[in-house]
């Protein structure tokens, strides 16, 4: 479990500029398309060579931090954009 808890916390951080970047972009653009999925194959990669895997009980919490750390990220663009 410190495993996962530990490549969620990753997951989480790695999103946080991609969050950052959708923010500014047209939704559905190719540019938010992007800033969406590019941080994917970065999260496949860090389960594989952590060796957490594809662990059913693993998926719940990374999900939740990936879009944790979109949502961040966009929170703070919004927050700059604003003040």
């Amino acid at each position: 479990m410190e495993k996962t808890v530990l490549i969620a916390i990753i997951v989480l951080v790695l999103n946080i500029p991609f969050g950052y970047w959708r923010q500014g972009t047209r939704k559905f653009s190719l540019a938010w398309f992007l800033a969406v999925h590019l941080p994917v194959p970065l999260v496949a990669t860090l389960r594989i060579k952590s060796g957490l895997g594809w662990h059913w009980n693993s998926f719940p919490v990374l999900v939740a931090a990936y879009f944790l750390g979109q949502f961040i990220g966009g929170r703070i663009r919004r927050r700059r954009d604003a003040g």
